[in-house]
């Protein structure tokens, strides 16, 4: 897992190269103004999810993970508290692995170590990364957020 500000994207682009088109979308496009839905970037190599929300309750979240891509999630508004867990640490699976829209669920344990993530910060998971993304920092707000999707 990766916590940073996109000010920072370019060391991460020169270490893993197709994380750039990601950043790429992110920073010509990221803005109030970008519409909501899925934004081809590269086919399914690379797309982006931007989505509007109200931030949820810890207890109804799951731990979450992916195998075949990588999570670029950036916001463009609001701020929201990620917890984060090592797969290898994570509980029982709760949701068998869906193929279709890669993802397992896992049940929560105390493992799980928060982290705020604000306007202009972007988290990177990778699939060793359990995340329970969209939480509240504080009480229920409205968040603005892209997730870019990066094939593996």
């Amino acid at each position: 897992m990766i916590l940073d500000s996109l000010s920072q994207a370019e060391r991460y682009s020169k270490w893993m190269p197709s994380l750039k088109m990601g950043f790429g979308f992110i920073i010509g496009q990221a803005r109030a103004s970008l519409a909501l839905g899925k934004h081809e970037i590269d086919g399914e190599r690379a797309y982006a999810l931007v989505a509007k929300y109200d931030t949820r309750d810890y207890e109804s979240a799951e731990p979450e993970a992916h195998r075949r891509y990588l999570d670029i999630q950036y916001l463009i508004s609001g701020r929201e508290t990620i917890y984060w867990t090592p797969l290898d640490e994570t509980g029982k699976v709760s949701q068998h692995y869906d193929s279709e829209r890669d993802i397992i669920f896992f049940e929560r344990n105390a493992r799980a170590r928060p982290f705020e993530l604000a306007a202009g910060h972007f988290a990177i998971f990778f699939p060793d990364d359990a995340h329970e993304p969209n939480c509240h920092a504080g009480e229920p707000a409205p968040v603005h957020k892209v997730v870019v999707k990066i094939l593996l």
